[in-house]
């Protein structure tokens, strides 16, 4: 007995693997288990109909078993399953009946199926060739719409150097009517060569217009191909970039000159300078003049900024006027500084004319306001081989050399020298190392004796600063003490000065009772000046137990002649407690013996240079003894001893006591040394 279910599945697994269908072997037999049912009916029915079987043929379709070999399985698997069954109830002729009905509904449903399908790929073809041509059509109008209305110049143009087309952009842009612009060859809007080998080009051009107007444009051009990849024709797209150039202009103008003066400021300057120091002759030098005006600050103070203004603008006007003809750059750097770029500078010399030429342009007399200023400048000069120079050593040096015209009066040039530049560095180098040094114990004293004239017997000692610096060796005073007073070192060295004397002064009094030995330390303008030094030197007196009468400050006489305020407070307090002032270095500065009266001083020390016509080769100078007598007796009038410095023979401490000198020091009574090397009985001079 043949059953629905065991013929599916005998089915299912037949025709499974036949056909592209998203259904599993058990899926299938599910599927086909009604249709088995039906041909089961069918088979056993009394009357024949092969109906059923028609519509299982085309149901095969339907559930897109497509392929040739499922209907073929299909026939073999229903005959092998079916044939002996329907042989067993005299139904083998309707057996066959019914296979060929199956296959006659299956070949008639994958016909009307193909057809069906080939109708919809038609159809969708049509619709697509319809939508193209459209589409095609939108494009072209959209295409010329925009190519016609484009705010922004276009132009088509054969490779040959035809133009095809312009929009009305590019002949409103250029003033052609449509039929002038086609009659114009394209190359003007082509690259050199061509665009052969490249597609794209890009760049900004001037262009006349018809009507002699000068345009700046930014320029597109783009290479068209065919499918192939052959060059078809060209399309340039051309914008008005006139008033963006002339604002870029203007605003690269404003970014690269001063607003006061309208001259390239310190940025165009260095662009300059930077381009002349890459010059490809191998000879070449450049050289830079730089240039500030002598007591601008006192112009701005007193007669206000507005007039400073006017002022730098006039002096810009001049220099420009007399060095520019001659291709020389004139560049403000800020506040009254100028500079000159020599840029192809024959030598030194040059550079120097062109100094010359601005200090004379700057010297007229300026007017402003009512008053007539005369206006000078200083000027930096340095040149250099371009080869090898840095821009920024080069503006350093200038500045340098500015600088020293400065210091060396003002109203004139001064020439780069390497070795004073040297000298400078290691006085910067040696300003910084100050507080370092004195941390680190680098000072020491060595002590000058002090010797009365009329028995040469030490009455005392000057104690004189030495610096031990670990790479220069052993330095005077007079290479670090300026520094020191620059940088506000001067406090911190002075009092530790002061201290370190204090304390050897008293143990040379405890170690010779009986004898009242000076001890003569020098100390600074600021030291003077500060409120605090009265204080500093109890400080030091107390710690170290010293007598204030054995104690001898000399200040100079520039710090205290003509003084008020602070220095003389501090003098004076300083003399209330018992310290003797003495004047260092009289007859250097203002020489004038009315100040001392109001002074609280008790000794002059007279400059060495005094002592100079005391040792002249014909004996002394008869002028220089008058000049030193005369101080000795004005200043014995004010109740004022006086110390002779820098006596060095035999002759000048003879002369010196013929005059009434009280005391002198120098190399003739011995050298500065240290404490132990100190002799302070009674000295035999050295011959």
């Amino acid at each position: 007995m043949v059953t629905a279910e065991r013929l599916a599945q005998h089915w299912a697994r037949a025709i499974a693997w036949t056909s592209f269908v998203s259904m599993t072997t058990g899926e299938l037999a599910v599927h086909l288990a009604g249709p088995a049912a039906r041909l089961l009916d069918a088979l056993v029915a009394d009357k024949p109909d092969p109906s059923p079987a028609h519509e299982v043929g085309a149901g095969l379709v339907a559930a897109h078993f497509t392929q040739p070999a499922s209907l073929d399985r299909t026939l073999v698997v229903l005959d092998d399953q079916l044939g002996a069954y329907a042989e067993s109830i005299g139904k083998g002729s309707r057996l066959g009946l019914l296979l060929g009905a199956l296959a006659a509904g299956y070949a008639e449903a994958l016909r009307e199926r193909t057809l069906s399908e080939q109708e919809d790929i038609y159809a969708a073809a049509l619709a697509a060739r319809i939508e193209a041509e459209e589409a095609r059509l939108a494009s072209e109008a959209r295409f010329q719409a925009v190519f016609a209305e484009a705010a922004i110049g276009i132009g088509i143009a054969a490779l040959d150097g035809r133009l095809l087309e312009v929009n009305r952009a590019l002949c409103a842009m250029f003033g052609y009517r449509r039929d002038q612009f086609l009659a114009l060859p394209a190359g003007a809007f082509l690259p050199p060569g061509g665009l052969r080998d490249r597609d794209h080009y890009r760049t900004e051009r001037p262009y006349r217009r018809a009507d002699g107007g000068r345009i700046w444009t930014d320029l597109v051009v783009s290479l068209i191909r065919g499918r192939d990849g052959t060059p078809l024709y060209a399309v340039a797209m051309v914008e008005d970039v006139t008033e963006r150039r002339s604002l870029q202009q203007q605003l690269r103008h404003q970014a690269m000159h001063d607003p006061l003066t309208d001259l390239p400021n310190r940025t165009l300057f260095f662009e300059r300078l930077t381009g002349a120091l890459i010059t490809p002759e191998p000879e070449a030098r450049v050289g830079i003049c730089y240039l500030d005006l002598d007591g601008f600050k006192a112009i701005n103070d007193t007669l206000g900024h507005d007039a400073g203004d006017e002022l730098i603008r006039t002096v810009a006007s001049r220099l420009a006027a007399r060095l520019t003809p001659s291709g020389h750059l004139v560049a403000r750097m800020g506040g009254d500084e100028f500079v000159v770029l020599v840029a192809q500078a024959k030598d030194t010399a040059d550079v120097v004319r062109v100094a010359e030429l601005a200090l004379d342009a700057v010297r007229a007399p300026v007017h402003l306001g009512g008053h007539v200023l005369n206006v000078s400048a200083s000027v930096g000069v340095v040149d250099r081989p371009v080869e090898g120079t840095d821009a920024a050593e080069l503006m350093k040096a200038a500045d340098t050399t500015l600088y020293w015209a400065k210091a060396d009066g003002r109203d004139r040039w001064a020439i780069f020298d390497a070795d004073r530049h040297a000298s400078d560095v290691s006085r910067y180098r040696l300003s910084g190392q100050l507080p370092e040094a004195l941390a680190r114990r680098e000072f020491f004293v060595e002590y000058q004796p002090l010797v009365r004239l009329d028995d040469a017997v030490v009455v005392g000692t000057e104690a004189l600063v030495r610096w031990r610096h670990p790479e220069l060796g052993v330095l005077g005073p007079n290479r670090f003490i300026e520094l020191a007073e620059e940088t506000g070192a001067i406090a911190p060295l002075g009092q530790w000065v002061l201290t370190e004397a204090c304390h050897q002064a008293r143990a040379w009094r405890d170690g010779h009772p009986g004898r009242p030995l000076l001890m003569s330390v020098n100390i600074a303008v600021r030291q003077v000046r500060d409120e605090g030094f009265v204080d500093a030197v109890k400080e030091a007196l107390a710690e170290t137990g010293l007598e204030p009468e054995a104690l001898q400050l000399e200040v100079t006489e520039s710090s205290v002649m003509g003084s008020a305020g602070q220095p003389l407070r501090t003098l004076h307090a300083l003399a209330e407690m018992g310290v003797r002032i003495a004047i260092d270095d009289f007859g250097t500065g203002y020489s004038n013996l009315a100040y001392l009266r109001d002074l609280p001083v008790h000794a002059l020390k007279l400059a060495g240079r005094f002592m100079a016509g005391l040792r002249a080769p014909g004996g002394p100078d008869q002028t220089d003894q008058e000049i030193l007598s005369a101080l000795i007796r004005l200043a014995h009038k004010l109740k004022l001893t006086v110390t002779a410095e820098g006596v060095e023979t035999a002759a000048q401490a003879a002369a010196l006591r013929k005059l009434g000198c009280d005391m002198a020091q120098g190399w003739h009574y011995g050298r500065a040394v240290s404490p132990d090397e100190v002799a302070l009985g009674d000295l035999h001079p050295t011959t």
